[in-house]
């Protein structure tokens, strides 16, 4: 199980530090320190497997030798109490080899520090605890001023926003996820703080074994007293309750493996000792419960909690499916899909079905429809039934882009879930007997989110409608509980796809939706549209071209690029902004200071919006074109057809938009799509990637990646759905349901004998 650190702090004069000597322990070298008139020498030092100095653009080369970079910097610093340098430490996860870690690391750093214009000094050190498991992690000096060609300028104060750091804790945690998904490794990372997950543990720091073997290094000294207290401190608490650890465990998985909790153990204990004690309080808790084992013969376990959480889920569902009085009636019925017909919207005979379900008596319905099989438009035409009958209907999704998509598609007002129950918490917006609330994208919400949801709009009396497809994106919490529901109460199945305009293509998204994932492949490859490059560099190139020449021939369609990572799809924005500024389609460039670092941007560049801003009603993950742009502010023609115009000091979340990751683009249709494939990509990334166009799509790939179109296929067919603990327990007649998932995912039903109850 991957563990979340990412650390900040200010290397400065007042506290007695250098910034050479902190450089030269970090980095395991000897450096004279110019100020001092002395030498730093922690050249024995053990671990340190990678060093480097990363220079931004325009920064001189000279600053590429540390020992010149840190005397720089000592000597533009007059002050006693002068900040030096700013140093960020994180972990590496455990699951990565040396190499991966090396190269997670430097593109972090690359991406959020470097690309920003700062000077940073990259150590990955690679200790080892008592018991031989390695600890990785990696230490960044970064510099505080300007830098240009002539060296070091102005301090930047913008670098020291505390909204800065919070961004970087999430962006290390985004990055670190993407990239074990990439590799095909278990484990995810959570960059909340303990106290914002609800968990009663306290948060640690990160030390290297030999921090503390040098006099000038009593800081560091101790801060590894501070972190073997905490460690311990951690430890006496699961010891006394050890139901604290599972949920802590139970946070982003429903159920979890011995190896999951022996590291979950070493982190929270102070040596082998205690460490022994807290694997024995949790494996001899009453709330732990062992499911039997899986397809890899790994013994699997969850909470009661979680046991808990899903009995009150059902029972939430069992209550609001059970309740009736949420009906329209056939005279609003009727006169909502003849508006609809003389829009010229006229539902197939599964929309009608479906609405016909979603516009019932019961206070619970779903509905589960294969990307661009016209959910949105049907839901369209039960609002305006719902508000004929004199309902409110509120839209709500776990990501703010899928919640503009609804509203866009639907005319539903919608918002995140997470701002809904924050809005709930203070007394506001609540619901009642005459509310239906639409949860969007139900696939990926959680299994605690969802039962507090449902849980909410019982005790209202308010209905709930859940669209989704529980085979597209994953849920990041644990659980899978739109599934879940779905397969307890039923649903209206849409699988009509209304997206593609091609039969052959649509037949495609039917074989991604229900797992055939090498068959769509093989129908596209049959039109020439899947493209194999001898590597990724050269297919990116190549996607790019093919994207270039589609836009130049037919301007008017809409397109988007998609990949896995975010690292790819800069390297694709900057590819594609190429191209337009070879073609004369861009205006004079202007930098921006972006929240990202220093961006250029011109009239005619594509745009992402990158967090939420309801006074500018844009979403993380609103595209537009912008039509001026100065580095004062920008105004942007959204793709809704709205005009929007902001300040830099106000709004700085933006970044290029022409290409995009599959969770950014849940919910998008656009006429033409390319896909770069990448290892980190299933089948569950493969369907949404897939199933985004109207006309067709181009699937690229480089045999550096997958050695032939087997390989990809295999790689794109992975199976990843979440789990609940309730797959494990077959009960009250549901055998069938949970066979078929155990068979999904080759579980032994042998083993489920094993299971506590209670």
């Amino acid at each position: 199980m991957a563990i979340y650190h990412f650390s900040a702090k200010v290397v400065s004069r007042a506290n007695g530090s250098s910034a050479v000597a902190s450089a030269a322990y970090r980095s395991a070298s000897e450096l004279h320190d110019d100020r001092l008139g002395r030498d730093h020498d922690f050249s024995n030092k053990a671990g340190v497997i990678h060093s480097e100095v990363m220079l931004p653009e325009g920064a001189p080369e000279r600053l590429n030798d540390r020992s010149t970079l840190w005397n720089e910097v000592e000597a533009g610093e007059k002050r006693k109490d002068a900040q030096l340098a700013r140093e960020v430490e994180f972990s590496i996860p455990r699951e990565m080899n040396e190499k991966q870690g090396i190269q997670l690391a430097r593109d972090f750093v690359k991406t959020q520090f470097v690309d920003r214009g700062m000077v940073a000094d990259l150590n990955v050190h690679w200790d080892k605890a008592k018991d031989g498991t390695p600890k990785p992690h990696a230490h960044v000096m970064m510099t505080m001023r300007d830098v240009g060609p002539e060296g070091f300028g102005r301090k930047n104060r913008d670098w020291n926003d505390t909204e800065l750091l919070k961004e970087w804790r999430e962006a290390w945690a985004a990055h670190v996820n993407e990239r074990m998904a990439e590799l095909g490794l278990e484990g995810r990372i959570d960059h909340r703080s303990y106290e914002a997950q609800g968990i009663g543990l306290e948060p640690q720091h990160k030390i290297g074994p030999a921090a503390s073997r040098r006099p000038e290094q009593g800081l560091e000294a101790e801060r590894i007293e501070d972190h073997t207290r905490i460690a311990r401190e951690n430890g006496e608490k699961i010891i006394a309750d050890p139901g604290i650890a599972l949920d802590a465990i139970t946070r982003s998985q429903a159920t979890f493996t011995t190896r999951d909790l022996a590291t979950f153990a070493f982190r929270h204990s102070d040596g082998k000792e205690q460490f022994d004690q807290v694997m024995g309080a949790v494996r001899g808790s009453f709330e732990l419960v062992a499911l039997g084992k899986d397809g890899r013969d790994q013994e699997r376990f969850t909470s009661r909690d979680m046991i808990a959480t899903e009995a009150r889920l059902e029972r939430a569902g069992d209550e609001l499916e059970g309740r009736a009085g949420h009906g329209v009636g056939d005279r609003h019925r009727d006169a909502a899909i003849g508006a609809a017909s003389a829009k010229g919207l006229v539902l197939s005979a599964e929309q009608r079905d479906a609405f016909d379900h979603v516009t019932g008596s019961a206070g619970l319905a779903s509905v589960v429809g294969y990307a661009g099989s016209g959910k949105s438009a049907m839901l369209g035409v039960a609002r305006e039934a719902w508000e004929r009958e004199g309902y409110t209907v509120r839209g709500a999704a776990l990501s703010g882009i899928a919640a503009e998509n609804l509203e866009g598609g639907s005319g539903i007002t919608s918002r995140t879930i997470a701002s809904l129950e924050h809005a709930w918490g203070q007394g506001r917006e609540q619901l009642g007997p005459k509310d239906v609330l639409v949860l969007d994208e139900a696939g990926m919400i959680g299994t605690r989110q969802m039962e507090r949801v449902l849980g909410q709009a019982r005790d209202a009396g308010a209905k709930v409608v859940m669209v989704g497809d529980p085979e597209q994106l994953q849920a990041i919490e644990a659980g899978a509980a739109f599934r879940s529901v779905t397969e307890r109460h039923g649903a209206a199945e849409i699988t009509e796809i209304r997206r593609q305009r091609e039969d052959w293509q649509r037949d495609a998204t039917r074989a991604l939706a229900t797992g055939r994932t090498g068959e769509a492949i093989h129908a596209y490859d049959a039109k020439g549209m899947v493209h194999a490059a001898d590597t990724r560099e050269q297919a990116r190139g190549e996607l790019v071209d093919g994207w270039d020449r589609a836009r130049q021939a037919e301007p008017s369609k809409s397109r988007v690029i998609l990949t896995h990572t975010n690292a790819e799809v800069r390297e694709l924005n900057e590819e594609a902004r190429g191209r337009l500024r070879a073609t004369g389609d861009l205006g004079g460039d202007v930098t921006f200071s972006a929240d990202r670092g220093a961006r250029q941007f011109a009239s005619g560049d594509r745009l992402m919006f990158l967090r939420n801003e309801r006074s500018l009603g844009v979403k993380n993950g609103t595209l537009g074109t912008i039509e001026q742009v100065s580095a004062e502010g920008m105004k942007v023609r959204l793709d809704s057809g709205a005009h929007v115009a902001f300040d830099a000091k106000d709004y700085a979340h933006v970044d290029h938009g022409y290409a995009a990751t599959f969770h950014k683009s849940q919910g998008v249709t656009v006429d033409r799509a390319h896909i770069l494939a990448t290892p980190g990509m299933d089948r569950h990334s493969a369907y949404v990637g897939m199933s985004r166009h109207r006309d067709d799509v181009q699937l690229h790939y480089g045999r550096d990646d997958f050695a032939d179109q087997r390989q990809l296929v295999r790689a794109l067919s992975r199976d990843r759905g979440k789990d609940m603990a309730g797959d494990y327990a077959p009960t009250r007649g549901e055998q069938d349901h949970a066979r078929a998932f155990a068979d999904r995912r080759e579980i032994r039903f042998p083993e489920l004998a094993r299971q506590v109850v209670g």
